[in-house]
Parts: C-alpha cells; sequence; structure tokens
C-alpha cells in the first residue's frame, strides 16, 4: 500500500507552465512524497543514473512523467535509455505529449512506456487529464515499489 508522502515523481518538463500545472494538480494526492522538475533530457538521465549533479542522490522515482520534445535528449532517447537499464526499466513512464502523429506514439510504445497520453491544448481538459493520471498512477496503480509493506 503507498504511504502518505512516499511516492517520488521525475517530471521531465520544458515547457514551465505546463510543469507547474501538473505539479500543483499532482501535489493533491497524500501518497506524492516529492516531485522534482527538470527541464531537458540530459539532467533527466544524470538524475537517474546519479551522475554530475546528481550524483548524491539515493533513490529512484517510483514514476517519470516526460514529454518527448526536450532539449539535449529528446523524449524518446530519455525513454530508451531508462528501458534498457536493469535496475531502471521497471519504473513506470508515462508520456505526456503535444504530439499526436502515430509515429511518436509507436516509436514510444516500440520504446515500451507504460503510457502515452495527448496534452489537450484548453486547459480545463488539461486540469481534468492530470487529476486522472493522478489518480490512476498515485491511487489505483500498483507497482512492486509502490506496494511494499
Amino acid at each position: 500500500m503507498i504511504e502518505t508522502g512516499e511516492v517520488k515523481i521525475l517530471l521531465v518538463e520544458d515547457n514551465t507552465a505546463h510543469a507547474k500545472l501538473m505539479m500543483r494538480s499532482l501535489h493533491q494526492y497524500e501518497s506524492v512524497g516529492s516531485i522534482l522538475h527538470l527541464n531537458n533530457g540530459e539532467s533527466a538521465l544524470d538524475y537517474l543514473f546519479r551522475r554530475g549533479d546528481y550524483a548524491t542522490v539515493t533513490t529512484s522515482p517510483n514514476l517519470v512523467l516526460l514529454d518527448l520534445r526536450l532539449p539535449k535528449y529528446d523524449g524518446l532517447t530519455v525513454l530508451k535509455t531508462i528501458k534498457e537499464d536493469s535496475e531502471l526499466k521497471s519504473i513506470p513512464v508515462v508520456v505526456l505529449s503535444s504530439s499526436d502523429t502515430k509515429s511518436d506514439m509507436m516509436q514510444a510504445y516500440q520504446r515500451n512506456a507504460n503510457s502515452y497520453l495527448i496534452k489537450p491544448i484548453d486547459f480545463a481538459e488539461f486540469s481534468r487529464m492530470l487529476h486522472d493520471v493522478g489518480l490512476y498512477w498515485l491511487s489505483w496503480n500498483k507497482t512492486p515499489l509502490t506496494s511494499l509493506n
């Protein structure tokens, strides 16, 4: 069972307004312990692999929310790298993208994305989607990392 303040989320999003909205929406869940927002793929990989500024990180996130269009390394590269690593591959990765192209979706799922969501343009709809994402991934979904007693 997920305990209060237990879930650590890595949010990789270069759009500051989207990131703020996502963080505000997700912080409503008691199970969220922390959300780390990084704005490029290189920083995300450094954090996950504990390199550079993140060499002292001791835990991995329980969930990664990943945009596709990122500076330095794009989201598909980050996704592929996560899912090819034996220690990181079990972390759920939810792609949140403004792209609704079939090729982007196919590439994400071929790289083992756990979910692919298209960001709505409408603010209210985007907020509702984030609420549903939080409800599913933070309340209903169970993983070995979040089901430990």
